[in-house]
């Protein structure tokens, strides 16, 4: 489904590279400026900076006079604001009214997702064309998103509601290994023997009066859930522990 991010009459060039970074990283390539204050803000330094990367997506956006002329080829457009206006499309939530763009019948052409001046947010008359108005849920007392920070909790929903991005494989130098299999009973139980005579060499536990601290490690390492890596560790330990206490460590 066509995608288009439009920034109209943005004022800080800064958060047009940054809006940039953030379509990318959730996939998305479309972004057209309407009336930006730069006529030249895709080619600024501070612009470039803060793409941190995504130049393709600077490369491609377009510069355009009107609202009307960045609604080409979109059908259901969505204002961002954080107060509803009177007469206005209805206010939702991003994720509860995004989800459902995908399995609408008809499907829209494609979505184009609005967003004003940092100063003053959107115009009535440009909200008043949209189908709905996003509002992202944020702390009553301090509601304020930057720019770039309200299209990145978009771009996320929206990609979420396509069907998001698969997980990398673990696979590649890089790749975290897979963890131990967990040690078998067996395994277990012959580092509790292992440990109860260590635990006795050293005096820590008395074999005339042992009271439950046996059952208490094994319901500790039970717990514990040890992989056989952790056993060979677990040893080692008793080992260091019984050397010392003949005198051998």
């Amino acid at each position: 489904m066509k995608t288009r991010f439009i920034l109209i009459e943005t004022s800080h060039a800064g958060n047009v590279g940054a809006a940039a970074r953030a379509m990318k990283v959730m996939g998305f390539d479309d972004l057209v400026l309407v009336r930006p204050r730069w006529a030249n803000v895709l080619r600024r330094e501070e612009t470039i900076q803060r793409a941190s990367g995504a130049l393709d997506v600077l490369r491609q956006a377009r510069i355009v006079d009107t609202l009307d002329e960045a609604l080409d080829g979109v059908s259901h457009l969505c204002a961002t604001a954080m107060t509803p206006r009177d007469f206005g499309p209805p206010t939702e939530g991003p994720r509860e009214h995004l989800a459902r763009l995908p399995q609408a019948n008809p499907a829209p052409l494609g979505v184009a997702f609005l967003f004003g001046s940092e100063r003053h947010g959107m115009k009535n008359e440009d909200v008043y064309r949209c189908h709905v108005c996003l509002s992202i849920p944020t702390d009553p007392q301090f509601g304020s998103l930057n720019l770039a920070s309200a299209l990145q909790v978009i771009a996320y929903e929206w990609r979420q509601a396509l069907g998001g991005f698969a997980l990398p494989s673990a696979s590649g130098p890089d790749a975290v290994p897979p963890p131990n299999p967990l040690a078998s009973a067996e395994h277990v139980a012959g580092m509790l023997a292992h440990w109860e005579t260590a635990l006795v060499e050293i005096g820590f536990l008395d074999p005339a009066s042992p009271k439950k601290l046996m059952p208490r490690l094994q319901q500790l390492f039970n717990r514990a859930q040890l992989t056989e890596e952790e056993i060979h560790i677990l040893r080692g330990i008793a080992k260091q522990m019984r050397a010392h206490s003949s005198g051998r460590g």
